[in-house]
């Protein structure tokens, strides 16, 4: 009698915490505001890279020698760009493959500046620096302003004491002139500011995860290769599986003749 056997099925962790209470202490949303915070500098980088390189090309294209400028400039950008892709798989989690390689048609300096200037994925590159400069300071910003003015309120009951002890008012100062102040200094003020700072705590990983989607779109869109080149890898592959099936089809009706119809009339 057979007998037959399931499968053992490892269940997913189950959590006491919902997702929102979870989520700001989650390793995830850690990753996430770190690749926020390093993005800025990474952009600024690319984008004076991008800017300095393209306008003395640009301008010395009366010459030849703006033709290698423009190419070197697009080679940088293409080092920046499998620096971006690294830095989104290690903290996103977002794997994009390496675009297609330069193929310069002969040896020599000028097949390839040829190579450089005609690929598409290099002009990719250089539009990615252009467009994700604005928006990685938006997302540093506003990244940086949620999470810590989230985490400074929610922990306002425990160092609102600095305020009297050294700075000489009870409180942080909502308002104040020259006849009117109003200081967070009561029990219930504390409180409220505790509970609006939970919110912007709780509020924080759902913004930061929405930042970082818009960033992976552009890291597959603009650094990866492209949609044409990844059709005609696949139809390559398709074909080379179609080609090595009919090398063994052939193979096999060889032998077949062989060991039986020859055998036979033999």
């Amino acid at each position: 009698m057979a007998t037959h056997y399931t499968p053992y099925r490892e269940e997913p962790a189950r959590h006491r915490l919902p997702a929102a209470l979870r989520a700001p202490l989650e390793a995830r949303t850690w990753r996430e505001l770190g690749y926020a915070l390093t993005g800025l500098p990474v952009a600024v980088a690319l984008f004076v890279w991008a800017v300095t390189m393209i306008s003395l090309g640009a301008g010395l294209l009366v010459t030849f020698v703006g033709v290698p400028v423009l190419a070197l400039a697009l080679v940088g950008c293409r080092g920046f760009g499998a620096l971006e892709r690294a830095r989104a798989g290690a903290l996103l989690k977002v794997r994009v493959a390496a675009p297609e390689p330069l193929r310069p048609s002969g040896p020599g300096l000028l097949p390839w500046l040829g190579a450089v200037l005609k690929s598409g994925s290099s002009w990719r590159h250089l539009v990615y620096a252009l467009v994700h400069f604005p928006w990685a300071v938006f997302s540093f910003s506003v990244a940086i302003s949620f999470w810590t003015y989230g985490w400074a309120l929610l922990t306002y009951p425990l160092w609102f004491w600095v305020f009297p002890m050294w700075a000489g008012q009870g409180g942080i100062q909502l308002y104040g002139d020259d006849h009117h102040s109003v200081y967070l200094d009561n029990p219930f003020e504390i409180t409220a500011t505790a509970l609006i700072g939970l919110a912007f705590t709780l509020l924080t990983p759902w913004l930061l995860r929405g930042l970082t989607t818009v960033d992976g779109l552009l890291v597959r869109g603009l650094l990866g290769p492209s949609r044409l080149t990844a059709r005609v890898e696949e139809l390559e592959s398709d074909r080379g599986v179609v080609v090595d099936t009919a090398a063994a089809d052939l193979r096999r009706i060889e032998r077949d003749l062989h060991d039986g119809a020859q055998a036979r009339l033999v």
